[in-house]
């Protein structure tokens, strides 16, 4: 017999929100200002890592050097100027959120985000009230595919990892969450395709699709109550 989960973290960008292709035109653009030509077809595979990696793997430079700081900075800036304004829920984001509420998980918010940007995200999203728990990148020493993240959000709701399910769009959640002991159900609203989300206990296509199934999803099938 499965054992019933009691928690349930949740990611946002691509997984709530479609910001996924948002945020990769904020590093192209800010890569471009500060003398750094890299195409977005290079950034877009990379989007759902934290920012030190994309870095790291781009530029090979750390997040903490000088050139690292701007390039972050410029970014987030960026982003919040040309790009927040487009960011919108996925259909039924709420529904879905107030679906695991009303079937007893606790819900915390694990991102790669930086703490005042994740708050306009789960506005965007439309659920900033309904989950009162949230983690972002200044809790965690390493981003996704890291565990870090995911492993400060599983101290906050404060329930093992066997009785948490992570819900995520991006190779980088299923491997972070698998790393922490924590099953994930993928949604490919974050532009993933199944094979890339692969070890996730099942596949949906957005929140709404899987509001729309929840009772014979995982997470219907193994809901506290």
């Amino acid at each position: 017999m499965e054992e019933k989960k009691r928690g349930v973290i949740l990611d946002v960008d691509g997984t709530l929100i479609d910001s996924n292709d948002l945020h990769a035109h904020a590093w192209v653009d800010a890569f471009a200002e500060l003398g750094h030509d890299i195409a977005y077809a290079r950034v877009r595979p990379l989007i759902g890592k934290g920012g030190d990696k994309v870095l790291d793997e781009l530029l090979g430079i750390a997040e903490d050097s000088e050139q690292g700081k701007a390039l972050t900075e410029r970014r987030s800036e960026i982003f919040d100027e040309r790009y927040l304004h487009q960011v919108k829920a996925f259909p039924r984001t709420r529904e879905f959120v107030q679906t695991l509420l009303d079937h007893g998980y606790k819900v915390a918010v694990a991102s790669s985000a930086e703490r005042e940007q994740l708050e306009d995200l789960l506005d965007r999203a439309l659920v900033k009230d309904l989950i009162p728990k949230t983690t972002s990148s200044s809790e965690a020493e390493r981003s996704k595919p890291d565990p870090d993240i995911v492993e400060a959000a599983q101290r906050k709701l404060g329930i093992p990892p066997e009785q948490l399910v992570m819900v995520g769009d991006t190779p980088y959640d299923v491997e972070a969450a698998s790393r922490a002991g924590i099953d994930t159900v993928a949604l490919r609203c974050g532009g993933w395709s199944d094979k890339e989300l692969h070890g996730a206990i099942a596949v949906y296509e957005d929140p709404a699709d899987l509001n729309a199934h929840f009772a014979e999803s995982p997470l219907g099938r193994l809901a506290p109550m």
